[in-house]
């Protein structure tokens, strides 16, 4: 009897579990059987490889082998074992050295030429091997550059089936003609990238990206933008047609400040397990902006599908933005589906082949019409939609839901001044951005030794007690509490916006006149001087704006 062991990873959504791949070999009619809850792809490994073994110039072993991939209680899908499971059994039929293999963690799909096929999830599936203990991984060349973002790992890019054998054995690398002629696609790498839920990557040319200096007015949603930015609050934007919605909404992401480390390994395990890591960029250093359009499933926003679940819209936004618009129309199941993820930042989902969780903590941005048509409440409008059409259309966005949602704004129509005459005074994106990143440095300094990172995290118990607020600041809050205009969440709320109202304005907590800038970000009821044109008064501070009242 001939046995060989080596290793590789199965994905549970980006959670990695390393999979002992093992090769017996014994006398009897030559039969290949492979076990250990594989699915349909895996199972037709055994076809790939035996004609990768052969093309790769080895010689079959003519003898009942059995490969098991342990765990077997834990499914496995794909055919990203494929690579291990040839050099198992040339290790099992010792062509070989069974020790050489058996610290390697292997990746990588085979070709029925011998190629190495790069597939998806191999930065979750690398983190898993050093979190287990694995130094040594073999994937293909064309993901070698995403597997060396994990720290303490050696990573051997290999094209071939024939070129890890020569590696292995210590005998000279095989040279590998190109498959297509010069100027053509990469066929290898055809498998990575898979049509998205609307993933857009809205800061990678800085040419044409996005301006906040482009929106005519606004300035009351211009101001949300940036405390929501700041802050990490969401967001709903709610006006007529044409108002602006769509672009406040895509200058979001160039607000946020960029990934730390971390974060971009997240985001990038995300991407690479859903198939949206282009091959050429192995790092997501920039938040994601995730638009799906109204018709869009539910497993597509939330996650999963036919046998394991995979990352839908709110996975593929993690540490970016997620934009619904025209949020009326989206299924009510839909929309409902987001509180869970809303309030703990992940999304756990079960399904008969399994369960998994998978992160989910994004800024959640709506935008809506006031009605069916888009013209109620407006002057001159001609809206012709019936009471009930506009109260079921604006009921299809429940209470529980907009209950977190942090901001909650009122997008005017655009006046002709606005929009034909240049807006000289507007700020740019960078501007703005700088003032959102030194925010964030305050809401981190103050919550260094705490689990949290923006005030939009923090529950309200910590804010009610650990950090205080000025001597009756509260009082317009807990009016509207009494009077049922506020729910204990909504309260909450109201402490994290001002929290981050008082972060821009630069003060230690926040004052009375903060509560009232979110009360009002809120319930939409102004409480004093709304903001306005910030050019109407050239004797105001610019500045006041920052924690003034509205």
């Amino acid at each position: 009897m001939a046995f060989a062991r080596t290793c590789s990873v199965a994905l549970l959504g980006v959670d990695g579990v390393v999979v002992e791949v093992q090769a017996d070999l014994e006398p009897g009619i030559a039969t290949f059987s492979l076990v250990g809850l594989a699915d349909k792809a895996l199972l037709e490994a055994r076809d790939r490889v035996r004609a990768a073994v052969v093309n790769s110039g080895e010689k079959w072993p003519q003898r009942k082998l059995t490969v098991g991939l342990t765990p077997a209680s834990v499914p496995k899908s794909g055919s990203g074992y494929d690579l291990a499971v040839a050099c198992a059994v040339l290790a099992a039929a010792e062509r070989l050295d069974p020790s050489s293999i058996a610290g390697l963690l292997i990746i990588g799909e085979l070709g029925l030429d011998g190629r190495v096929r790069p597939v998806r999830g191999v930065l979750p599936a690398v983190l898993a091997a050093a979190d287990a203990g694995y130094r040594e991984v073999v994937v293909a060349e064309q993901t070698a550059a995403e597997a060396a973002l994990v720290p303490g790992v050696s990573v051997r890019g290999v094209r071939s089936l024939r070129q890890l054998i020569a590696l292995l054995t210590g005998a000279p690398e095989p040279e590998e003609p190109p498959v297509l002629g010069a100027g053509l696609p990469d066929p290898m790498a055809a498998g990575l990238l898979v049509p998205g839920v609307g993933v857009r990557n809205l800061a990678a040319n800085h040419d044409i990206r996005p301006d906040l200096s482009d929106v005519a007015g606004q300035y009351e949603a211009r101001r949300a933008l940036e405390i929501a930015a700041a802050g990490g609050h969401h967001l709903y934007l709610k006006g007529p047609p044409g108002a602006g919605k769509t672009m406040l909404a895509e200058r979001l992401p160039a607000l946020l400040p960029p990934l730390t480390h971390a974060e971009a390994l997240e985001v990038t395990a995300v991407h690479s397990v859903a198939g949206l890591l282009p091959a050429d960029r192995p790092l997501v250093d920039a938040p994601p902006y995730c638009a799906p359009h109204h018709s869009t499933t539910m497993p597509a926003i939330v996650g999963g599908g036919t046998g394991l679940p995979r990352p839908g819209a709110v996975s593929v936004a993690h540490r970016g933005v997620l934009f619904l618009d025209e949020a009326p129309e989206f299924p009510v199941r839909v929309l409902d589906a987001l509180r869970q993820p809303l309030e703990s930042g992940e999304v756990t989902i079960a399904r008969s082949a399994g369960s998994m969780r998978l992160p989910a903590r994004f800024l959640l941005c709506l935008a809506a019409n006031p009605c069916p048509c888009g013209q109620y409440s407006m002057r001159g409008g001609g809206c012709e939609c019936t009471p009930v059409m506009v109260n079921r259309y604006q009921a299809r966005l429940s209470g529980p839901l907009l209950d977190r949602v942090d901001l909650q704004v009122q997008v005017a129509a655009v006046t002709k001044t606005e929009l034909m005459e240049r807006d000289r005074t507007s700020e740019t994106t960078a501007t703005v951005a700088a003032r959102v990143r030194a925010a964030r440095e305050r809401a981190a300094a103050r919550l260094v030794d705490t689990p949290w990172r923006t005030n939009g995290e923090v529950p309200g118990h910590e804010l009610r007690t650990r950090w205080r607020l000025a001597p009756g600041s509260l009082a317009d809050a807990e009016r509207d509490l009494e009077r049922g205009l506020l729910t204990a969440r909504g309260l909450d709320r109201v402490l994290r916006v001002a929290w981050t109202v008082a972060d821009l304005a630069g003060r230690p907590r926040p004052e009375r006149s903060d509560i009232r800038t979110a009360l009002t970000l809120r319930t939409g009821v102004h409480r004093g001087q709304p903001l306005t044109d910030p050019r109407a008064d050239p004797h105001r501070d610019p500045d006041a704006d920052l924690g003034g009242e509205f």
